[in-house]
């Protein structure tokens, strides 16, 4: 798959096959985040892969407990049903020395796992919501100095979705030389 058609067509899974992920394309999206560009070239990410059904559950839970109940996934289903989970962390300290870059570094990475996993015909799903010292922390044994910046669903979709039609135009969103 060419990229432009992999950026074209990729949309966000939320119910996924409970299938394997077999661990050659664990690593090959893994791969595809290592390589990511990043300021200064500092590589301040880390990943965690979760698999146990059991990891999942407390993510899952504490996911919900932080979500007001009208807008809670089902306690079934959802994202944190993947096979998968990888979770995007930084070390600040290991990031461009005086900024905040970490986040963007690891937003980076994760975007291009998204694509390999994709290209791989795996579905994956942004999860943004958690409450990150008290839960996310404490489930996955992370250290004070690190931080999650994202956790990514992996898996195959369940669902078939078309291309994305509710972009704004780019006359809308561009501008040249001034705003």
């Amino acid at each position: 798959m060419e990229v432009f058609e992999a950026i074209r067509t990729r949309r966000s899974i939320r119910n996924y096959e409970q299938k394997p992920v077999e661990e050659g394309k664990v690593r090959k999206v893994l791969e595809a985040a290592r390589l990511a560009p990043s300021a200064g070239n500092r590589q301040p990410w880390r990943f965690i892969v979760i698999t146990d059904p059991k990891v999942k559950e407390k993510l899952r839970e504490a996911k919900e407990k932080r979500m007001p109940p009208h807008i809670r996934p089902p306690s079934r289903g959802g994202p944190l049903s993947a096979p998968v989970i990888i979770v995007g962390c930084a070390v600040p300290s290991d990031s461009f020395p005086g900024t905040d870059f970490w986040k963007i570094d690891v937003a980076i990475a994760l975007q291009n796992l998204v694509l390999a996993a994709w290209e791989e015909e795996l579905g994956t799903c942004w999860i943004g919501v958690f409450h990150e010292e008290e839960e996310v922390k404490g489930i996955l044994g992370i250290p004070k100095e690190a931080h999650v910046v994202a956790m990514i669903a992996l898996g195959y979709p369940a669902e078939r979705k078309g291309p994305v039609t509710d972009r704004k135009p780019l006359e809308e969103i561009v501008r040249y030389n001034h705003w």
